[in-house]
This record gives C-alpha cells, structure tokens and sequence, in this order.
C-alpha cells in the first residue's frame, strides 16, 4: 500500500501503552489487556489536515482507528464527480470492509479532515484479534453490517437519481417535439389570420353574385366537413398530384398557384372540388377566391396539428402518472398491457436513438390482474434498458405475453451477443454488471427480481444463445398480496 503523503511522523507504540486510548474507542472499550496483547505493536501516523490516507487501487492492508480528529471517505464517480461515503471521527474505526470482504483492492478515497492520529493495524494482527476476542468480533461485524447496508441505501439512491434523470431526459425528448410543433402552427396560424383577413377585406369591395356566393359556402362547407379525410398517397404520386393542380391553377391565371397546390392536395382536394370557382369567378377576384380557401383550409390543418401536439402532450403526462403512480399496500387493478404501452412510450426516445425496432405480441386472453403488488413498470423499464444496451443498432425488440396456467407471462427479448455461460449465474446478484465502470451499477435486475418475487410472489426468468436473450416475467392471476 502507497504511505499517505505529507505525514509528519510515523512511529511503533506498544499496545500496552495505547491501552488507555484504545479504551475510549467503542469497539474495544469492553477488552481488557490481554484481549489486545495479540495486537502487538501499532503504527501511530500523524496526518496533517486534507491528505489522503488511501487511494482507488490501494490494497486494504490494514484495519484503522482515529485516536485524534477524522477522516471522511468519498468516491470518485467516472465523469470526475464524487460520493460522500462515510465519516470517521475521534474514537471510530474504519477499514475492516474489504479486509472482511476479502476484495484485493478498495475502491474509495480516504481523506484527512483536519490534523489527526491515526492507528493501524496488520490485516493478519487483524485477523487474529476477530479469532481470540468475540466482544471485539461482534462490535466489528456490526459496524460492517451497518455500514453495508449504508453503502447498499446510497447505491440504490443513486440508482433511482439515475433512473430519473433517464426518464427527465425521456420526457424533454418527447415534449419537445409536440411543443414545438404546436409552436410553430400557432405562429403560421397568425400569418394566416392576417392573410385572410386581407383577402376578405378585398372581396367585400366587390358585389358577389348569387352563384358565387354559393360556390364560396359549398366549398367552405367542404373544408369544415368533419368526414373529409384525404386519401393516402405515396410520396410520388403526391409530388405529382401537386404538380398537376399547380400547373392547372396557374394556367387558369391564380397567382401563388404553386404554394396553394400543396395546401390543397393535402387536405385531399383536387381540381373537380374547385372547379366552380373558375366559371364563377372573374379573372381579376380568382386569385383572392382561392387564396382565401386555401387560408380557411391551411386553419383548419393548422388547428388539427396544435390539437394532435396537445394530445401528444397529455397522451405523455398520462403515461408518467401510470408508470410513476404506485397505490402502495392497497389493492388495486393491474393491466399488463397498459404498463407496458406507458414504459413504451417513456422509453420512446432511447430505442429511436439506436433506430430499434419494437414488434408487440400481445394476446388478447391476458386478464387484468388484482394485487397489492407495486413497482411493475421499474421492472419493464429495467428489462427493457438492458435490451436496449444488448440490441446491435437498427436491431429488434420482442415483447409478448401470453397466459400459462396459473401465471401471466410477459417476454422481453433482444438480439444481442447472448449472456456468457459465465456469467448466467450471476445476473440477478445485487452490483454484478458486465458493463462498463460508471455505466452500469448491477443493480437494475437485482431490483427486477426483488419487485417480481418480493411484491407480486411471481417468477423471473431468462433463456439465452447467441443472437437472442429473452427475459421471462411470470405473475400469478390470483391475487398476490406484498
């Protein structure tokens, strides 16, 4: 292990002459001298305030106790940002985790807060006071066991500040396309409002015959005909039909003619729907008359793209609360499908980015379930992510679900690699990932497994080779209880 830099001195003490000190120290302040005497001689460091004592990499060599002042222990995150982990103060000991975990490395920085004495001891010293003194052993075990269950609680609060910032990162993807769709018909809705009102003012400056006049309300009446739905047509074959009306129009003396073309053809118009309009109206107010229509018509478009973006909008505020919402110990109704659409939707921006494709087996037979089971939708979000990251850009996504006896199954499969034969019998273990560090915490199916088994008394499973890996979830029908 590299020594602390900028210690000022470092000398052997006899632990009986630190008997005293040591007595102060919780962990051994129920020994008594020859409970200690395996400890021998102890190293006394004195550290000056913000040094470091170990680093990422450091072999855990030695077990520690702060005699004077303290330390802190932080992590260094990939992107350069760190984690509080612990603090140690005067009469703490730290160090016994990886000794007891038996890891080679330790994976955090220890730190001096201010000017301190430290205390340390060989790992194999270490070892053979937890063999002679059980009153020293429990306390030691303890503290491990708490300061587990720590690191276990800030990893999984991480986990869930990650899983939020990828559904806030979702969300802005998603809302942004719909808000600024509507923003942008908004503001051609304005120019066209000016538009209309100009031609409108001009029309009322001349006398409209009779047949005018009803050549205008029966094409109004069309453009506000609710069934007027515009037949689809390929790409080609609508650049074509634009060109045909344009030249039509243009030969008929309206000006803009090519602008009102493609107004008119997508809303499904063609040259028979208006041809009232060039034996009613006279060469010099034609171009007002259809103009004037294709403002009307361009409106109504316009007014529809703000009411499809507004649905879009409220379509993704409904499909946050389903997946967020979680009636917690009551019983309540679970549509399968509806969570997975409303996971779907969440996720929608991550399978664009890698252009995968999602094909949706979903059999009709599959019943709505009634539990007090919660957290369903973590579970699709993280078998899901984990396709995602497997899945070969352009790939394919399976999601079935089927009834199976007692159990509604639902499959999530990729065509990925495959899982290693290695590693089959580690997937579900709490930290274990195969991805790389700062990317992955391996805790995403350890959570998937605890909310299938745990809260739905349900079964999670996996099949696997090389080019697909389909994860199984099972869910009884019967009502399961948390």
């Amino acid at each position: 292990m590299s020594e602390p830099m900028a210690i000022a001195h470092v000398r052997k003490v006899a632990v009986q002459e630190l008997y005293p000190e040591l007595k102060k120290i919780p962990t051994f302040s129920q020994t008594s001298h020859h409970d200690l005497a395996c400890l021998g001689d102890l190293e006394i460091l004195e550290v000056p305030a913000d040094v470091p004592i170990l680093h990422p990499g450091d072999s855990p060599d030695y077990f520690w106790m702060v005699l004077r002042g303290g330390v802190r222990v932080y992590k260094t995150e990939k992107d350069g940002s760190t984690i509080f982990v612990t603090a140690a103060k005067e009469g703490d000991t730290f160090g016994e985790v990886p000794i007891l975990a038996g890891t080679s490395r330790v994976h955090v920085t220890v730190e001096s807060t201010a000017d301190c004495t430290l205390a340390r001891v060989p790992q194999e010293r270490f070892w053979r006071l937890m063999a002679t003194c059980p009153t020293v052993r429990n306390i030691i075990l303890k503290n491990m066991s708490r300061r587990l269950e720590a690191h276990t609680a800030l990893t999984l609060h991480r986990e869930k500040l990650i899983s939020l910032g990828t559904l806030a990162a979702g969300l802005m993807h998603e809302l942004n396309n719909p808000g600024t769709a509507a923003k942008r018909a908004a503001s051609q809705l304005r120019d066209n409002m000016t538009r209309l009102q100009e031609i409108s003012l001009r029309m009322t400056r001349t006398r409209l015959s009779e047949e005018q006049i009803l050549c205008l309300h029966q094409l109004l009446a069309e453009a506000f005909a609710a069934q007027k739905k515009p037949q689809a047509m390929s790409s080609l074959d609508e650049a074509d039909a634009q060109e045909a009306l344009a030249e039509w129009l243009e030969g008929i003396g309206v000006t803009n003619a090519w602008k009102l073309a493609p107004t008119l053809v997508a809303a499904g118009w063609t040259q028979q729907d208006i041809e009232c309009t060039h034996h009613a109206f006279p060469p010099e107010i034609l171009s007002d008359a259809l103009n004037w229509l294709e403002a009307v018509i361009s409106n109504i478009q316009l007014v529809g793209t703000i009411e499809e973006s507004i649905t879009r909008v409220t379509d993704l505020v409904m499909a946050v609360k389903k997946y967020a919402y979680e009636d917690k110990n009551k019983e309540h109704k679970l549509d399968i499908h509806d969570t997975l659409r409303s996971t779907l939707t969440i996720l929608g921006h991550k399978f664009r980015h890698k252009q995968i494709a999602i094909e949706k087996q979903f059999s009709p037979d599959v019943p709505v379930l009634t539990t007090c089971g919660t957290g369903i939708s973590q579970v699709w979000t993280n078998l899901l992510d984990n396709a995602i990251d497997a899945s070969p850009e352009g790939g394919k996504i399976t999601i079935r679900t089927w009834t199976e006896g007692k159990w509604v199954c639902v499959g999530i499969a990729d065509r990925g690699p495959g899982i290693p034969p290695e590693h089959r019998d580690k997937v579900f273990e709490p930290f274990f990932t195969t991805k790389p560090v700062g990317v992955g915490t391996g805790l995403g199916l350890d959570i998937a497994h605890r909310v299938v088994t745990g809260h739905y008394n349900g079964q999670i499973g996996f099949t696997t080779e090389a080019g697909k890996t389909e994860f199984i979830v099972k869910l009884p029908i019967e009502k399961a209880a948390l």
